[in-house]
């Protein structure tokens, strides 16, 4: 666990951020422990409440719970979750963009096709 935080976004949501790439990328897999509030805050060195504003974050998304008295754990389901959300965002930052810029410039479903897979006609 070596994560770096830059100052203009607030830590929490940094973390919650890094934990969810780390639950994607099966670092903690769906049924696994991940660190506890306690570990992570003695590791990243910050406060304690920060660190549980960003577990929170991923309680409320449904990709941990909580199991009294053992710790918070990796739902079943949370990496396709996180699958969706991400190609939500990746299609709400580049594909729609790219679509309406086509359309403006009168290109056709085929040029478009073309020009992303580097072929000419």
């Amino acid at each position: 666990m070596n994560y770096t935080f830059d100052s203009k976004t607030p830590i929490f949501i940094q973390l919650a951020k890094a934990l969810e790439e780390d639950i994607f990328a099966s670092i903690y897999k769906e049924g696994n422990p991940i660190p506890s509030s306690t570990e992570l805050s003695v590791a990243l060195k910050i406060n304690p409440a920060t660190v549980l504003k960003a577990v929170n974050i991923l309680l409320e998304e449904g990709l941990i719970e909580k199991r009294r008295g053992i710790g918070m754990f990796v739902t079943s389901g949370a990496k396709e979750k996180i699958r969706e959300k991400k190609t939500s965002e990746f299609k709400e930052a580049y594909i729609t963009p790219l679509l309406l810029e086509a359309k403006r410039l009168g290109m056709s479903k085929e040029d478009i096709i073309l020009e992303i897979m580097g072929e000419e006609k």
